[in-house]
């Protein structure tokens, strides 16, 4: 593993609220969500981009089963499931974001305003309701 923030959060070694995990990828509350329930999947494996993957099917896959578990888990009408690659890519570490949507719930375009948990408590009641749905 590479010394980034994600290798240390899949190595257990900085704390996360991690919602799944198992031999391909990890997936965890953004720290700075979009909006609350905002989870980024990112491989087991080290690779900076989707390029690198070797296995794109089965992380996808958990990719897939993500955004089915944030909309039914938070009633969400959608999400949002992007990546960057690279430009804009705040950790260089593989990683899509998985943000539960609403019809008029404000974003606009890539301009991503974030917010915050408003305790402890409420991030694990995200990341258990989350994780209960997958």
């Amino acid at each position: 593993m590479s010394n980034d923030l994600f290798c240390e959060i899949i190595a257990g070694e900085r704390s996360a609220y991690v919602v799944s995990s198992d031999e391909v990828a990890v997936s965890f509350l953004d720290a700075r969500p979009v909006f609350k329930g905002h989870v980024l999947v990112v491989p087991r494996v080290h690779v900076e981009t989707l390029a690198d993957l070797a296995e794109v099917g089965p992380f996808f896959e958990r990719v897939q089963a993500m955004a089915r578990a944030v909309e039914a888990a938070l009633e969400a009408g959608g999400t949002f499931v992007a990546m960057n690659n690279r430009v804009s890519q705040s950790v260089a570490h593989l990683h899509v974001h998985v943000v539960p949507r609403n019809k008029k719930d404000g974003l606009r375009g890539f301009f991503w305003p974030r917010t915050t948990y408003d305790s402890a408590e409420e991030t694990e009641s995200y990341r258990d309701v989350i994780a209960k749905a997958l």
